[in-house]
């Protein structure tokens, strides 16, 4: 296990990261960019500013992990052990990565680029989109029960497939409900 220790400017892609748990650990300006961060474990990590852009992250526990101005495009975050998975994202590029049927009730993904990321039967309860713009991505059978779109941009959610009880959308935005139906909004 190793605790409380800070990697700053470490690049892992020809050497990786050693397997271990690690709690309460910084990692800032590290590169993990198509590396094998897969079956490791962070408990209350903080990543900031890193790039985890296509890393193998299979079986890997994010548990109370914050990212902070992030790079992490085409992650599979399904593929995590989702056992106590709890993230927040902020000003992070999560573009083409997924959570496909992942429980992720209060999940925090502040100013970040969502485009294409794939929601897809995900339980978002609660969620926070806020600044977020989100092309693309795809709204399949997803719970949004009271997630927070009023601060969102370019999302594109079809009331009828997914369930959006008490979600949040301001009056800018709302016409992403509609697209499916090709109307004209002045």
């Amino acid at each position: 296990m190793i605790v409380d220790q800070e990697f700053k400017g470490k690049n892992y892609i020809s050497s990786p990261l050693a397997k271990a748990t690690y709690e309460e650990c910084r990692f800032e300006q590290c590169t993990f960019e198509n590396a094998y961060l897969d079956n490791q474990n962070f408990v209350s990590c903080e990543f900031v500013e890193c790039n985890l852009s296509n890393s193998n992250i299979k079986h890997t526990i994010f548990n109370e992990v914050h990212f902070l101005n992030c790079k992490l495009v085409g992650l599979r975050f399904e593929h995590c052990n989702d056992f106590l998975m709890n993230l927040k994202f902020e000003d992070c590029i999560l573009n083409l990565s997924s959570f496909y049927g992942l429980q992720l009730n209060t999940q925090q993904f502040i100013n970040c680029s969502l485009i294409e990321v794939d929601f897809s039967e995900a339980k978002l309860q609660n969620a926070n989109f806020k600044g977020s713009t989100l092309q693309r991505a795809i709204f399949n059978r997803t719970q949004l029960q009271k997630a927070d779109f009023s601060k969102a941009e370019n999302f594109s959610i079809d009331p009828e497939i997914n369930d959006i009880k008490k979600a949040k959308f301001s009056h800018d935005n709302i016409i992403g409900l509609l697209n499916k139906h090709k109307i004209v909004v002045e």
